[in-house]
């Protein structure tokens, strides 16, 4: 019920600002080609961003030397960028003791936000945490 509630009130404060942004960016990539891993990734951040309470990302143990060379140009590129939004927006809401969790939300997406690709979001409820992924249904 608290992660109910919790995933509510960042929706209506951030989540739904955040994903319509990373959905804008998703959308912009894929018209160029050449970027769609990166408009996937771009989609799939902001799924996560618009209820990540319950949510984990996890690295996928099959992504290789591809995910690792598109890493390096997202951050090169947009991840830097993310990471000063994310930490930004997380001081503005550590500010009040409400905002406290959404601070923690929004520090929760730096690490996907900084390398999307290779990486999976999760359920909490199916996440093994000794093995970094999800465990089979």
């Amino acid at each position: 019920m608290l992660r109910l509630l919790l995933n509510v009130v960042w929706l209506v404060l951030s989540g739904f600002w955040l994903f319509l942004a990373y959905t804008a960016a998703g959308i912009i990539a894929c018209l160029l080609i050449v970027t769609i891993p990166f408009g996937i990734a771009s989609f799939r951040i902001g799924l996560y961003a618009l209820w990540p309470f319950g949510r984990e990302a996890v690295r996928d143990p099959r992504a290789g030397a591809a995910s690792a060379i598109g890493n390096v140009l997202w951050i090169l590129l947009f991840g830097w960028w993310l990471v000063v939004g994310h930490v930004v927006t997380a001081i503005a809401l550590a500010v009040t003791i409400i905002g406290l969790p959404l601070a923690w939300a929004n520090l929760k997406l730096i690490p996907v936000s900084l390398l999307p690709l290779g990486s999976r979001i999760v359920d909490t409820d199916v996440y093994v945490p000794g093995s970094r992924i999800a465990a089979q249904v």
